[in-house]
């Protein structure tokens, strides 16, 4: 008998081109190699329809989130009150099957009385109450800085609502010991999918250091400008990657003859890159989830700088290179740019990336439904 499986998505999950999404869309992937009939169903706004979603599930159904000032008023969260919908609860009583809430945000539903009998599952990206207090600590603008303050009080008592569901799907080891304190033994630690199951073998030596992200989020952004300033001390090029109009970033680039920004368009050319990069350097202001950009530097560069916000909770310590201050990362670079990458960096890889095999991951959520 074939396996049902209904997903609900805070956001459309293609393209894959943030940490969050990237997980789902992998995830569905995954699911669907192993004969799962997945019924998905997506809170859209901003991020159109995306057909190729129907090459994997049975049936998507998308629901516009409601953004009404209204529902930032009451006392759930706005990323939780903002994602409902009648028609999704006729949807999913349509089709008997396990419940899976990707993020706290879509849990509305979980510990009502609709579904007797279903198993729910909730996959955390992150200890949203946490994320949301880093926010407001690094942000300038005093209005989204209450905005966030509020949105981790209501999050944080919010939470307890996991109580209700039969398996929380901790994306990284310090959320799932975070979780199990409070939840106990329903809690599973299950690395973040991703899209890239291979390593590559590359020559000794790249050309230049490289930072990626969408530098649309505030948070890479601010690591961006920080490693400028980092590099503007350094013989050595570093490459900015990832999408952005944002006139202080280029600016401040234009300023320095060693660093350049690279308009990302697709995946390729970011796999170009990392395959030309002799160290990607990696910066974070917050510890939240699993930093999927470390992930994909991995398995598909050379070395990795990070400091500890990036690398914590992902069990990838031992193939990075941690620096975690300005002084800490020129010093780091300068030796880097002597180093070779061989054969024997790629085997240790290959032995710790072993734990972010989809396949393996996509069947310990299977076994858990």
């Amino acid at each position: 008998m074939t396996k049902k499986i209904h997903i609900i998505c805070f956001d459309v999950p293609f393209p894959a081109d943030n940490g969050g999404v990237i997980d789902v869309y992998y995830k569905i992937q995954s699911l669907h190699k192993k004969e799962l009939e997945i019924y998905l169903h997506v809170f859209e706004y901003g991020r159109p329809q995306q057909d190729i979603l129907k090459k994997y599930c049975k049936e998507v159904h998308y629901y516009k989130r409601k953004t009404s000032i209204l529902k930032a008023l009451g006392t759930l969260p706005y990323v939780v009150s903002s994602r409902s919908d009648h028609q999704l609860i006729d949807n999913l009583k349509r089709i008997d099957a396990p419940i899976l809430f990707e993020g706290l945000h879509t849990t509305l539903l979980l510990g009502k009385t609709l579904f007797k009998g279903r198993k729910f599952l909730v996959r955390t990206h992150n200890i949203e109450h946490q994320y949301y207090k880093q926010l407001a600590a690094n942000e300038k603008n005093l209005l989204k800085k209450l905005y966030y303050r509020l949105a981790a009080v209501k999050l944080k008592r919010y939470e307890k609502v996991l109580r209700h569901c039969d398996q929380i799907l901790a994306i990284s080891q310090n959320e799932a010991a975070y979780f199990k304190e409070k939840f106990g033994e329903k809690v599973t630690f299950l690395p973040a999918f991703h899209p890239d199951q291979k390593l590559h073998e590359l020559s000794k030596k790249g050309y230049f250091a490289l930072y990626h992200g969408n530098l649309n989020i505030y948070e890479n952004m601010k690591a961006a400008l920080y490693l400028i300033d980092v590099f503007k001390s350094i013989p050595y090029p570093l490459a900015i990657a990832g999408k952005t109009d944002d006139t202080k970033l280029l600016a401040k680039v234009d300023q320095h003859k060693n660093i350049s920004f690279i308009s990302i368009k697709n995946e390729h050319q970011l796999r170009e890159l990392f395959h030309r990069a002799h160290i990607n350097v990696l910066y974070s202001f917050n510890n939240s989830g699993v930093k999927l950009k470390l992930i994909n530097a991995l398995l598909q560069s050379r070395f990795v700088i990070a400091n500890q916000e990036v690398i914590k909770g992902a069990g990838l310590d031992s193939l990075c290179i941690i620096a975690n201050d300005k002084k800490e990362i020129i010093s780091q670079v300068l030796k880097t740019i002597e180093k070779d990458f061989l054969k024997e960096d790629l085997a240790l890889r290959k032995e710790k990336l072993s734990l972010y095999s989809n396949q393996k991951n996509a069947k310990i959520l299977i076994d858990l439904l």
